[in-house]
């Protein structure tokens, strides 16, 4: 039992693992994946060319050929190393050629020139390897780099950043920062675009600058389209100097003069008609005049200028130029009899005839010669060369073939056979000649295709088998496979089409169509057709068969009212049937005050009734007390139960406190609700005076009322001037607004006078006192200074009455001395 637990729990696991990868396969699509992979790619091109489209406005048409570098740099497979013909990937080292853009692995590329570089430093090719700076070439455009040029670190692609970090959020082998490059041609500005592949756009800076022919005035215009035509006639004068160019404004200089004119030639004999480009011409006529030694004419055609000398005058030398003559221009030279001595063809032997006139005959002499391999010596005439019969056995450059040519000097040539070795593509065989090393790149491309063959892209060979099919903009052909006369539109694919997500619109037995998506071709999965024999068999995956499934019940709304008739719903066609809204009944019941509380139930209208929302036999009935509202201020029920019409008077009494909320009424409740605002005021007074306090302390006068107090307090109260002399009684509101005041009179001044003055002799006398004090104070404390001698001295002298500085200058110096010790 517990094993066949254990079975039953791992098949079900593994259905469900298999029914969720289905489910994946079919809801995920790579289409998705490769539109995402696209939305990433944009938002990286439209970062990597923000800085150049806001410089032309948003103008992005000069970036195609850039963003077809890009584009290649973000497809798998699109950047290939031509030397070694991988995938170029974005981990990897690369370096970029300046002429082609091609980039290229950076140790292939290291290699690549190692082995040019190799080949041209043969000694059997240049014994002088070391003393010139050979060229390596681009594998692909053969723009040739210096031997100091080999790369030898990897760089981003404008060559700030060394070894730049990987960033999924930037261009492949990018740093990220504004590339910084001068554009070229160079115009002083530099590239504004992030570090990308590729080359340059032209530069998108505003310039002012005039046409070619300077007339025009000065307009702004980009940088990279500086140089304009006014489209005016040019008017420069041309080379012959009588007509002016009449093409429009033109850069460099003004094309030949187009038009004809008659020309004489050079020694003017001749008159021609011929093109104002090119004046001066010569005839064919020799030139005929006389030498100034009467003897001779002139045998040069047409010239210019004079003739000069007769060539057959002044002192003239033998044939063999080691004797010379003074003769008349009439006689010829003649030979000196000494030998000839010339050095023959040969450069070594030297002609042995007499002076003679012509050339040379051919060296005659016999000579020991050694062939050209060295090998074999034979005596022979030296004008004759001698080549042996041995064969070169040496191997040539290629390290493959022996040079097998007669005679050989040991300098033996290139292989002059073809390699013939498979290429890395598989497909052909190198056409160079017989090297060493490996063979060049395949120079040949493969269309790859998509599946209707209308898009095609150039991949080098070899790289058909593993690069992506390109995405094919035009729609897919194939006839549909379902009921449908045509097939949703859909781009060129590979493998079957997806499936048809058309409305099916076949019709129904209810008479609509169809709403869901097409289901001829859907799958379904099998079950039941195998049965496992234990727990030792593997469960097998889950079989899908594609099959047409039936169509869906019909869903298309139809209103149906409810039972209530409360409301309208729609509802599907295939249940559209008479239904309870679960709501309230809510007809009005006789009492006219309370609705059904049923659900939503059935009613049966009478002939009589007219009203469609009143209560029918099948609704419940009233059993509640009345409900209706009362009057304003009426706090009791009615005493009926719930009944139509008004409810009848109240008549019960309301126990209610006064305004002042110090006594207790009793007022029959019909009074008080019918009555007006005066009238309730008056029930509602206790007839007594207001207790509540004015803010002027005195109690409020009224009787009991609602609502705040008057301020306009009538109490008497006694009213003092300042000197609290005079007094009056006023109301205690004119004070409080102010109306009333109680001034002084002049007996209140005078007496306010007199006790001024009492009060300045009473200080004056104080202060008199207080020096009287101090005086005493001071003698006896000089009194104590002195000794008992002086003490005697002074009883026996005569005491002489002091002037008044003596007796006051101690209270007059002592408040000065102090004054100028505070101000110091």
């Amino acid at each position: 039992l517990s094993s066949l637990k254990k079975f039953d729990e791992i098949k079900k696991a593994n259905q469900a693992a298999a029914k969720k990868l289905v489910e994946d396969q079919l809801s995920s699509s790579s289409e998705d994946d490769d539109e995402d992979a696209e939305a990433k790619h944009g938002k990286i091109l439209d970062k990597t060319f923000t800085i150049y489209t806001s410089q032309t406005d948003g103008d992005a048409s000069e970036l195609e050929r850039t963003r077809q570098y890009m584009n290649e740099a973000f497809q798998s497979g699109a950047m290939t190393c031509l030397i070694c013909i991988a995938s170029v990937k974005r981990n990897q080292a690369v370096w970029s050629c300046c002429g082609c853009f091609c980039i290229f692995h950076l140790v292939c590329i290291q290699k690549w020139a190692k082995d040019s570089l190799f080949l041209v430093s043969s000694p059997l090719t240049d014994d002088e390897f070391g003393k010139k700076d050979y060229p390596w070439p681009c594998p692909k455009c053969r723009f040739e780099y210096k031997r100091s040029e080999t790369p030898s670190r990897y760089y981003c692609y404008c060559g700030k950043v060394e070894n730049p970090a990987v960033d999924p959020w930037l261009v492949p082998h990018s740093c990220g920062q504004i590339c910084e490059r001068e554009f070229k041609p160079s115009c002083g500005h530099k590239c504004l675009l992030l570090c990308h592949p590729g080359p340059c756009p032209p530069c998108p800076k505003m310039v002012t600058t005039t046409c070619h022919c300077k007339k025009a005035k000065a307009v702004p215009r980009r940088c990279s389209a500086k140089e304009w035509s006014c489209r005016l006639p040019c008017g420069r004068t041309l080379l012959c100097g009588q007509h002016v160019c009449e093409n429009p404004c033109h850069a460099g200089d003004c094309q030949p003069c187009p038009r004809v004119s008659k020309q004489r030639c050079i020694c003017g004999r001749q008159t021609a008609e011929r093109l104002c480009a090119s004046p001066q011409w010569q005839c064919d006529q020799v030139c005929g005049k006389c030498l100034p030694c009467g003897n001779h004419t002139c045998e040069q055609v047409c010239h210019a200028g004079p003739c000069g000398d007769c060539p057959r005058s002044g002192k003239r030398s033998c044939p063999c130029g080691k004797t010379k003559f003074t003769l008349p221009c009439t006689e010829d030279v003649p030979t000196c009899g000494d030998s000839c001595d010339k050095v023959l063809e040969c450069g070594i032997h030297k002609c042995s005839q007499r002076c003679h006139r012509g050339p040379c005959e051919i060296c005659r002499q016999e000579v020991e010669k050694q062939c050209r391999c060295g090998k074999h010596t034979k005596r022979m005439p030296c004008h004759k060369p001698y080549l042996c019969e041995t064969k070169c056995t040496k191997i040539r450059d290629c390290q493959k073939h022996q040079c097998r040519r007669k005679c050989c000097s040991g300098n033996c040539p290139p292989c002059d056979q073809v390699c013939g070795r498979t290429l890395g593509c598989r497909n052909h065989k190198c056409p160079s000649g017989c090297h060493r090393g490996s063979c060049n790149p395949c120079p040949e491309t493969v269309d790859v295709k998509c599946n209707c063959g209308k898009t095609v892209i150039k991949v080098p060979c070899g790289r058909e088998r593993t690069i992506k099919p390109p995405k094919c903009k035009q729609l897919c052909s194939r006839p549909p496979t379902c009921h449908h006369p045509t097939q949703e539109k859909h781009y060129c694919h590979f493998g079957r089409c997806p499936p048809c997500r058309q409305p099916c619109q076949k019709t129904l037995t209810c008479g609509h169509l169809c709403p869901v998506s097409c289901h001829d071709e859907a799958l379904v999965k099998q079950t039941g057709s195998h049965q496992s024999a234990g727990p030792w068999e593997q469960p097998s995956e889950p079989a899908f068969i594609q099959t047409a499934l039936p169509c869906p019940p019909c869903e298309v709304p139809i209103p149906v009212e409810c039972l209530g008739q409360h409301e309208v719903s729609p509802l599907p066609c295939h249940s559209a049937n008479p239904y309870s809204c679960k709501r309230f009944c809510g007809r009005l019941l006789d009492c006219q005050n309370h609705t059904c509380m049923k659900e939503c139930h059935r009613v049966t209208k009478s002939n009589s009734s007219a009203d469609g929302n009143k209560a029918g036999p099948e609704c419940s009935q009233c059993e509640e007390e009345c409900t209706k509202p009362r009057p304003a201020g009426c706090p009791h029920r009615c005493v009926l139960p719930c009944h139509p019409g008004d409810c009848p008077s109240c008549l019960q009494m309301l126990k209610i406190k006064c305004h002042c909320k110090l006594s207790v009424l009793y007022i029959e409740c019909l009074k008080l609700t019918c009555a007006d605002v005066k009238e309730k005021e008056l029930l509602i007074s206790c007839r007594n005076q207001c207790p509540k306090e004015l803010p002027c302390g005195h109690r409020c006068k009224e009787i009991c009322h609602s609502g705040s107090c008057p301020l306009n307090c009538s109490q008497k109260v006694k009213l003092r001037c300042l000197c609290k002399r005079l007094k009056k009684e006023v109301q205690c509101s004119k004070i409080q607004e102010g109306q009333v005041s109680l001034e002084c009179d002049a007996l209140c001044k005078e007496m306010k006078r007199k006790a001024h003055e009492i009060k300045e002799a009473e200080a004056k006398a104080a202060l008199e006192e207080e020096k009287r004090r101090q005086q005493a104070e001071l003698e006896a404390f000089e009194n104590r200074l002195k000794g008992r001698r002086k003490n005697k001295r002074r009883k026996d002298e005569v005491e002489v009455e002091q002037s008044s500085w003596q007796k006051y200058k101690n209270f007059i110096m002592l408040p000065v001395f102090g004054v100028a010790v505070v101000m110091v």
